[in-house]
């Protein structure tokens, strides 16, 4: 994963980068030659000068929450998916809840044990 510079530097390596591009969308590149989203892209573009439209800003920002929500509702539903998939119950004590007793509390295989279990074959 490639490190974000800070801004400071930014700023500063931006003023001699500017000069030298040549694409189409200048929050776009700014965005991927720094490693930063396009909303800090918006904010240092309009820090070193350059006139963005709020309307562009305020569509950017609309995009970057229907993606955070597109991405949200994809992970519940495998996570949905798994769970309906997985039927064995599990807790933070038992690996494996197999039951439970008349008083209603849990019994089965606990993490410990599974985990022998799984060492144990390691070496069969």
């Amino acid at each position: 994963m490639k490190k974000t510079p800070d801004r400071k530097y930014r700023l500063q390596s931006a003023k001699d980068w500017i000069k030298t591009y040549s694409g189409n969308n200048i929050v776009k590149g700014y965005s991927k030659k720094y490693s930063v989203d396009k909303i800090c892209a918006v904010k240092e573009l309009r820090l070193l000068g350059f006139k963005i439209s709020d309307e562009y800003e305020r569509q950017l920002r609309q995009s970057t929450e229907s993606l955070k929500q597109q991405r949200l509702a994809f992970k519940k539903k495998r996570e949905n998916e798994l769970n309906a998939f997985c039927e064995i119950e599990s807790d933070e004590h038992f690996a494996m809840i197999i039951g439970y007793t008349s008083g209603g509390y849990p019994y089965g295989v606990t993490h410990e044990e599974m985990e022998q279990k799984d060492i144990e074959n390691e070496f069969d």
